[in-house]
């Protein structure tokens, strides 16, 4: 097996060491949605990570990657959730900064909170805006607990759909070794793109090979979801997580690449939809405080192959898990979109 192709021990974004993951998923009514928290290490704002983000295609308002391109670091952990509540997701975040961090606006800086986002409107009465800030800092709190990493229809992919199939949170890791030791390359997506008929796995035409069985459930259902050829639209944000030394630079790279992975899944990154990916090493941190110089080492930028590899195949397959995850699920206004499973 290619290096590249190990999967670590749990196969998903906690297998970096450090990283924790909490997620508050909501269900009742119309609702469907909820806040997933990716918290990067302990005292993130003091000792910050090296990062970068990506802007595959920019139909999406994630907040913070405007600092975090700046600086090339992150200072919070990540909050993902539906395209309405980040608002209220964003000001969860600084609290639980600021109680952490009681310097914060005062004898230091204030902080760049990082929120991404989808929108689960097919499936989530979503101007209700039901997440709220108890919601987020709930999900913050599971996180620093670290419990095991669900996946499909749970925290922010509770009302998320994929390639015409139920979406919603996947994750993935892989070993890479590097002088006699291995390190993690893990991804977390909230998976919400693509085009029904699109899917591809494992270099099938997956979904095209599906889609008379899915129309003709539908058309028994009278499901009117199904009644059109859906669009390239709706959005996946994407994080990367590595305990390689690399720079902020080198995970700018690495963040690109989750275009890879996405593509091989059948995404051509269509206008409507925001493809967005953030990537950070908890490798080297950055002192806050720090007056003198800091001193880090990187990967050779020669080496950087197998990482790309791994990076790509992580994205594409936290992509297929949350499709494999994923149960079908009737929503708002009794919107019903299909899990994969049922066709397989």
């Amino acid at each position: 097996m290619p290096r590249a192709y190990q999967p670590a021990s749990k196969n998903n974004l906690t297998d970096v060491p450090g990283v924790k993951v909490g997620q508050v998923t909501l269900r009742t009514g119309g609702i469907n949605t909820g806040v997933t928290a990716i918290i990067p290490g302990e005292n993130i704002f003091k000792e910050k990570m090296l990062a970068s983000g990506q802007v595959i295609n920019g139909f999406g308002k994630t907040t913070g990657l405007v600092q975090v391109n700046e600086l090339g670091s992150l200072e919070t952990p990540i909050l993902m959730t539906n395209t309405l509540a980040v608002g209220s997701c964003w000001t969860a975040l600084t609290r639980y900064m600021l109680a952490s961090n009681p310097e914060i606006g005062l004898t230091t800086g204030t902080v760049n909170p990082v929120v991404m986002e989808c929108n689960d409107g097919d499936l989530n009465d979503i101007r209700a805006l039901a997440v709220s800030e108890d919601a987020a800092l709930e999900a913050l709190k599971l996180a620093e607990s670290g419990p095991e990493l669900a996946e499909g229809n749970v925290g922010a992919g509770t009302g998320m759909r994929c390639l015409g199939f139920k979406g919603g949170i996947g994750s993935s890791s892989r070993l890479v070794a590097f002088q006699g030791q291995n390190y993690h390359v893990g991804s977390l997506v909230c998976a919400n793109f693509g085009a029904f008929g699109k899917l591809r796995a494992g270099g099938r035409l997956l979904g095209l090979e599906l889609k008379d069985a899915v129309l003709a459930r539908a058309k028994r259902e009278g499901n009117r979801l199904y009644g059109r050829y859906q669009k390239d639209q709706g959005s996946i944000v994407m994080v990367l997580a590595t305990d390689l030394p690399l720079s902020s630079r080198q995970l700018g790279r690495l963040a690109r690449r989750s275009a890879v992975g996405l593509a091989r899944t059948g995404s051509y990154i269509g206008d409507g939809s925001g493809d967005i990916a953030l990537a950070f090493s908890t490798a080297n941190r950055l002192d806050h405080f720090a007056r003198q110089v800091q001193a880090f080492s990187f990967l050779p930028d020669s080496q950087l192959d197998p990482v790309f590899e791994a990076g790509a195949d992580a994205i594409e397959e936290a992509v297929l898990s949350a499709l494999v995850h994923a149960a079908t699920l009737t929503g708002f206004k009794g919107r019903t979109v299909y899990g994969l499973r049922d066709f397989l």
